[in-house]
């Protein structure tokens, strides 16, 4: 790796499930770094707040990271480090800084710090300055920020951003106990770990001159910064794990491709610039650059991103697709679909190319599916009362029961359709509306795989036995019906 070579780095302070807005942040970090010969990308969990994390939250985010393609058997990647193996150098450096007059204590308290202010937002006074206090109980280190000129922060997507030094309090670096806030070891973990770039949400731009006059004070030069833009949902507002579907796992369980996932999550606030949205990782990386990225807020689109999913399931190979709905047709236990010894691979085989062009998440080959593997169909309440209107429901059942039965009819999609609108014919009804009382009957849904094909994979015998149910069930409904009116 040489010198110049990129060295991005994703921080996350584990709280919880992985929220797609870091899942985003983590890919920009990672295209940059892969554009880079020897470039690499850096996980370091800021772990330093131990009450506020657990180390499954962490495996959670390493498994949600290699879920997306961010794989740690990959040479551009490095980690998890974690801010805790480095207290030392966050220390040492405090009293680097301390050494060198960058930085004074303080015993000021917060209702004295008050009490010397009209107005209590504007903060810090400065009034241990230079009093020349020694480390002490009580007494926190703070950093003497500059009098004069402002901070600037080139940043790369917003642009040149001038922070007034006179609304910049001489903040706080190390507690009176000596353990450092996160502004310090934020910037001493960058400094450790060689990062050039850091790329990360706008919430973090208020903290960049903070750690830009650090960097200065250390006499380094600081990283290229890139501030994302906010992803809101369609009220444009903040995502929020209180009222958003936020959290990556929930999408990988309902059967979200990663490969769509990555592909929509570049999308936010970035885009190739060729019209063109549908795009995999090898193509998108070699286009990327932060400074493209735009600064308004971003849109996360759910309904997009199930179209995308869509899109992308459907362009899968099938033997691909069969593997990849796996986890959700071979489930046991309580949450098991079907008795799981009535699964039949050979079958689930034929039927799969007729779901495939039809799910948009792999957890809907499960309602699309099931009537091929459960003993009875599970009837739709609502779909029942829709197809079985009267005057419909009943007579179809009746003469598509008439013919199912008929040994001499070839059980195939072609005579099972002519059957079934021959059958609608002679009672006045269009193959659509013919169609949905068997439907019903047979998948329990009025919406569903194409019907004769599905009738040819459940088979004669299990056909007619539902068709026969279901028109048993309408007959004592209607004779139900009779006697409350009589």
């Amino acid at each position: 790796m040489t010198e110049t070579s990129i060295r991005t780095r994703f921080a996350p302070s584990p709280t919880g499930m992985f929220h797609v807005g870091g899942a985003r942040s983590a890919l920009f970090n990672w295209a940059l770094a892969q554009q880079s010969p020897g470039g690499r990308m850096v996980l370091r969990v800021e772990d330093t707040d131990a009450a506020r994390n657990k180390p499954e939250w962490t495996d959670g985010i390493v498994r949600a990271m290699s879920w997306l393609g961010i794989s740690a058997e990959d040479p551009a990647f490095e980690g998890p480090y974690f801010q805790s193996e480095y207290a030392g150098k966050h220390r040492e450096t405090a009293q680097e800084l301390h050494t060198k007059g960058r930085a004074y204590y303080c015993d000021c308290t917060r209702e004295q710090v008050q009490e010397r202010r009209d107005n209590p937002n504007l903060g810090y006074d400065g009034f241990c300055r230079d009093r020349g206090l020694e480390p002490g109980p009580g007494r926190a280190l703070r950093f003497r920020v500059p009098d004069e000129g402002p901070t600037v922060v080139d940043d790369r997507i917003r642009g040149r951003v001038e922070f007034d030094h006179a609304s910049i309090e001489d903040f706080v670096i190390a507690r009176a106990d000596g353990s450092p806030l996160f502004v310090l070891a934020n910037v001493v973990d960058d400094v450790e770990m060689r990062i050039t770039h850091v790329i990360r949400g706008e919430e973090h731009l208020s903290n960049t001159p903070k750690q830009q006059l650090l960097w200065e004070a250390l006499g380094l030069q600081p990283p290229v910064w890139a501030h994302l833009p906010v992803i809101v949902n369609e009220q444009r507002k903040k995502l929020s794990k209180r009222r958003d579907k936020v959290a990556l796992e929930s999408y990988q369980e309902e059967g979200f491709l990663p490969e769509a996932m990555v592909n929509y999550l570049m999308l936010l606030g970035w885009a190739p610039g060729d019209d063109r949205e549908i795009m995999p990782w090898s193509e998108m990386v070699p286009l990327f650059d932060i400074a493209d990225v735009n600064s308004s807020s971003a849109f996360f689109d759910e309904k997009k991103l199930r179209a995308f999913n869509g899109d992308y399931i459907r362009s899968l190979e099938t033997a691909d697709f069969i593997e990849r709905c796996e986890p959700w047709v071979t489930m046991t236990g309580e949450e098991a679909p079907w008795p799981p010894e009535n699964f039949d691979r050979d079958v689930f085989a034929q039927v799969a190319p007729l779901a495939q062009s039809r799910v948009a998440v792999l957890s809907e080959i499960v309602p699309n599916v099931d009537f091929l593997f459960l003993d009875e169909p599970e009837t739709e309440e609502k779909s029942w009362k829709k197809a079985m209107k009267p005057g419909i429901g009943t007579p179809m059942l009746e003469a598509a029961l008439e013919r199912f039965s008929d040994e001499s009819l070839s059980w195939e999609t072609d005579t099972l359709k002519a059957a079934t609108e021959e059958a609608g014919a002679e009672l006045g009804l269009k193959l659509g509306k013919a169609q949905a009382p068997v439907r019903v009957a047979v998948t329990g849904r009025t919406v569903g795989l194409p019907l004769f094909e599905s009738l040819e994979l459940l088979g004669r015998e299990r056909t007619v036995a539902r068709v026969a149910s279901a028109l048993a069930k309408a007959r004592a409904e209607e004779a139900e019906a009779d006697l409350s009116e009589g």
